[in-house]
């Protein structure tokens, strides 16, 4: 888990500069199959265009390279998750965890920057799980899905993958906002690492041996 975390961490930091690279040869969304400057766009993000300077080519490769990287390490996760249980035990919330009360109370400390307690500190509490299933199995899936989505060499053999979405534009605009959410999520998540305990945190994800209690207390 830390080795297929740490490499996911790095393919993300890739993905995330090469996007911002490639976004800015054209700052634009659209919806449908086609969209150009000078047709009607969906969403004008407020960037310049950047069409001077030669980055869209190496962001290119770059996230060519980082997504491979990110897809082939989350196969990994996803099989050895499946093998040690770890979703089901880690992951999945309880049916008591479900209740209003218990995810109302999960919100209310994250919105209050409450600092967990340290028997709290030792597993994920139900707003987490949630978030890491919805990211995992849903927010991952879907911008691997849609980057593909904007493969021609992928398309021309199973169309089916950007016509569910109405077009390669289409696809891209979905690809962009997954990929806001994936950002936020990695703001939230490094902002609360911080918050239980940033040093303790590192040596865990690094070593795998971590002292909650020292910190904590």
């Amino acid at each position: 888990m830390r080795v297929t975390h740490w490499i996911t961490a790095l393919s993300f930091l890739g993905l995330f500069a090469s996007g911002i690279a490639i976004l800015l040869a054209h700052p634009r969304l659209y919806w449908g199959e086609t969209g150009a400057v000078g047709t009607p766009s969906l969403i004008d993000l407020p960037l310049p265009f950047v069409l001077g300077v030669p980055i869209r080519g190496p962001g290119r490769y770059l996230h060519f390279l980082s997504a491979w990287v990110c897809v082939l390490t989350g196969l990994v996760y996803i099989i050895s998750g499946a093998f040690t249980l770890h979703f089901r035990k880690n992951l999945l919330p309880a049916k008591t965890h479900l209740a209003w009360s218990s995810i109302w109370r999960a919100i209310s400390n994250h919105l209050h920057l409450k600092r967990p307690t340290e028997e709290e500190a030792l597993t994920y509490n139900v707003l987490q799980r949630m978030t890491y299933l919805t990211v995992v199995f849903v927010l991952f899936p879907l911008v691997i899905w849609t980057g593909l989505a904007m493969s021609p060499a992928i398309t021309s053999v199973i169309p089916q993958i950007v016509t569910v979405f109405g077009g390669q534009q289409s696809a891209r605009t979905i690809h962009f906002f997954v990929a806001a959410a994936l950002v936020l999520f990695l703001i939230v998540h490094v902002a609360m690492v911080c918050l239980a305990g940033f040093k303790n945190r590192m040596r865990a994800m690094i070593t795998g041996h971590g002292a909650a209690g020292k910190e904590l207390s």
